[in-house]
């Protein structure tokens, strides 16, 4: 599994309304074949920036960035931003989900 997670710095005057601005990039993310999850956060710290948490099989991550949608979705994104985005790209082997946490069972 190939399991990224991205921070976007979203200008002030864009926080409020970015999962608006970045819906179509989402929903088509969501929807390529191998996209495991695609999940936007708001950081608790600083409300100017969203994280995002992505994971595909391995190998549905290249049909991601050579996608239309992908550079489409970049491209209205990059207006809206403070900085360029800090990014955790790595594979994990034999993993395709989530897994217990194993130190706070419930």
């Amino acid at each position: 599994m190939i399991f990224i997670v991205v921070k976007f710095p979203v200008k002030p005057e864009y926080a409020e309304s970015w999962t608006e601005h970045v819906a179509a990039f989402t929903d088509a993310t969501r929807a390529e074949p191998g996209n495991l999850w695609f999940t936007w956060s708001r950081s608790v710290e600083d409300p100017n920036e969203y994280v995002l948490v992505e994971a595909f099989q391995d190998d549905a991550a290249e049909a991601h960035v050579n996608s239309d949608h992908f550079r489409a979705g970049l491209e209205s994104m990059r207006p809206l931003l403070r900085h360029t985005p800090q990014i955790v790209s790595t594979t994990i082997e034999g993993q395709t989900g989530w897994s217990e946490m194993g130190e706070l069972q419930i």
